[in-house]
């Protein structure tokens, strides 16, 4: 067992719920589309939960859902407000916040002129990326537009799940979507992004993976078991399994425990795995319990402790080219 000792974590996994978020969520009778209540934030008891948590910098993004109710006007006002909103945070405590843009992602030609404002003009250090919206997922060849020009600008991409459009509402009857639906939707996206050879296309994106890679330690090997046989009968193009996986990162939102990090590492290498805590969706006192728990054990772990600078801060410093 290693010692314990203190490391400054990045948390790359974090949120910012906004009043004109909120307001819009309600217009639209929104609130609970997650089937749970969205969280109060504000930038002040953040910070106090990052000094509480040895929490150095955060990443502010926004979560689901999805701010798409069918008025694209509307959707990239609220966007908008939302980034301005972050890129504010940030600009008060450059030391402490980062921030990945929203998009109004519905629509392909407002994303790439949103995330352009955000990357160009009020500094984004990322882009937000949802899994899917209205049933399209990402690695679909609508977005190839996007991904250029995120390649273009060696944007990092932060995914985040959201509720799938269309679901069977008696799918799922144990909790929220968030217990199972958000892991699958997560894993839904990215083996199709693996598939449709994205990362390889666009080798200057750098996408984060939420949730410890939700499923993607059990449909990897699927994955590769499966190709050599649906390649033979033409059921799918050349696939790059392996270039693709080499560029993907992972948060640890979600409080994993050291069983599912090892897991993790089956399908990805400890300097593609960082800090995450999902701020501010549990409640606060848990949460500082939880992230506690996720440093203490790999800290404690023999396999993992001697890449705990790594995973709880370097790999972040160097992901988001943050000096030391």
């Amino acid at each position: 067992m290693c010692a314990q000792k203190n490391i400054p974590a990045i948390d790359v996994h974090s949120h910012v719920v906004t009043d004109e978020y909120l307001k819009y969520l309600a217009d639209n009778n929104a609130l609970m589309e997650d089937g749970y209540p969205l969280p109060f934030w504000d930038e002040r008891a953040h910070i106090a939960f990052m000094d509480s948590a040895e929490i150095e910098r955060s990443v502010l993004t926004l979560s689901s859902p999805q701010p798409w109710f069918g008025n694209l006007d509307e959707s990239r006002k609220v966007i908008r407000s939302v980034n301005e909103r972050m890129a504010k945070a940030k600009r008060a405590n450059p030391d402490r916040f980062l921030w990945c843009a929203a998009l109004p992602q519905s629509n392909i030609n407002a994303s790439i002129e949103e995330a352009i404002y955000a990357l160009d003009t009020l500094g984004a250090d990322g882009i937000k990326l949802a899994t899917s919206v209205d049933g399209v997922y990402l690695g679909d060849s609508i977005y190839d537009p996007l991904m250029k020009a995120l390649d273009e600008r060696g944007a990092v991409i932060i995914l985040h799940p959201v509720k799938p459009n269309p679901i069977n509402e008696s799918t799922f009857t144990g909790g929220p979507i968030f217990v199972y639906e958000y892991p699958a939707e997560t894993t839904r996206a990215v083996l199709n992004m693996v598939a449709h050879n994205v990362m390889t296309r666009y080798p200057d994106i750098k996408v984060v993976v939420p949730h410890a890679g939700s499923f993607m330690p059990y449909a990897v090997p699927r994955l590769k078991g499966g190709y050599p046989l649906l390649l033979q009968q033409g059921l799918t193009g050349p696939i790059d399994i392996e270039g693709n996986l080499s560029r993907l990162y992972y948060d640890l939102a979600g409080g994993p425990s050291t069983e599912a990090i090892k897991m993790l590492l089956t399908v990805t290498t400890p300097d593609h795995i960082m800090f995450g805590t999902d701020y501010p969706f549990v409640p606060t006192p848990i949460l500082e319990k939880v992230a506690a728990k996720v440093r203490n054990e790999i800290l404690q772990d023999t396999e993992l402790a001697e890449h705990a600078d790594d995973i709880l801060r370097n790999n972040a410093l160097k992901l988001f080219k943050i000096e030391k």
